[in-house]
C-alpha cells in the first residue's frame, strides 16, 4: 500500500456517526484521485460512509502473485487496521481493484465494480458468488467488458450500468463533453446504489 500523492489524505469522515466504511480499491494505473473514484468517494461521504482509500502503483504488486489474492490481502490489511470494526463495509473497485470480487463474496460485502474485468473467470465467479448488492459499470468499447456476461449478471440479480462506446476509463475518444456526461451519469448511479443499501 502506498501513501497518497501530493499530501492528500487517504481517509475522510462524514458528518456525524459513520453508517459504515467505504473501501476504495484503485486500478493498476488509475489512482483514487482519478475522476471515477473521486466522485465515488464523495458519493460515499454524502451517504454517510467513512472512506478509506488504498493507494498503489503499477509496480506494487509482485509479478508472481495472483492479482485477486494480492488485492484481497490489501483490503484485509486495511480493514484489520480499523480501530473499531465498521458497522458495514462497501467496496469500490476499479479494474485491478475489481479483482477483489472473490474477497467481497467471501465476506458478503456490498460493492461497486467500475470497469470490472469480465473477461477474467475469477472476477465473474466472485461476482456471481456474492449475495450482497453489487453495481457493475462498464462500457461496450472496453476490451475487458463482456456484454453477454454482463447481461447474464443482470438476470442473476446484479445492478449493471452499460455505457455504449465507453472505453476502460468510461470515456469516449474524441468526445470530451460526452465523456464528462458519462462520468456524471455514473456518479448518479453510484449515489443511488449507495442510498439504497440497507433500505430494503
Amino acid at each position: 500500500m502506498y501513501a497518497p500523492f501530493g499530501g492528500l489524505s487517504a481517509r475522510t469522515e462524514p458528518d456525524g456517526e459513520p453508517r459504515g466504511l467505504g473501501l476504495v480499491l484503485p486500478g493498476r494505473a488509475y489512482s483514487p484521485a482519478a475522476p471515477l473514484l473521486e466522485f465515488a468517494r464523495l458519493a460515499l461521504l454524502q451517504n454517510g460512509y467513512a472512506v478509506q482509500q488504498l493507494w498503489w502503483d503499477s509496480g506494487s504488486r509482485p509479478p508472481d502473485r495472483d492479482p485477486g489474492d494480492w488485492v484481497a490481502e490489501q483490503a484485509a490489511a486495511a480493514l484489520a487496521a480499523e480501530a473499531t470494526p465498521p458497522r458495514s463495509v462497501v467496496l469500490v473497485g476499479k479494474s485491478l481493484g475489481a479483482r477483489g470480487t472473490p474477497y467481497a463474496a467471501e465476506h458478503g460485502f456490498a460493492a461497486v465494480w467500475l470497469t470490472p474485468l469480465l473477461v477474467e473467470p475469477a472476477v465473474v465467479e466472485g461476482i456471481r458468488a456474492n449475495t450482497a448488492p453489487q453495481l457493475l459499470v462498464g462500457g461496450t468499447g472496453d476490451e475487458f467488458w463482456d456484454a453477454d456476461i454482463a447481461a447474464g449478471l443482470v438476470r442473476e440479480g446484479c445492478d449493471v450500468m452499460e455505457v455504449p462506446d465507453a472505453d476502460h476509463g468510461l470515456c469516449v475518444a474524441g468526445d470530451v463533453v460526452r465523456s464528462a456526461r458519462i462520468h456524471a451519469e455514473v456518479t448518479a448511479r453510484v449515489d443511488a446504489f449507495l442510498a439504497g443499501l440497507g433500505t430494503a
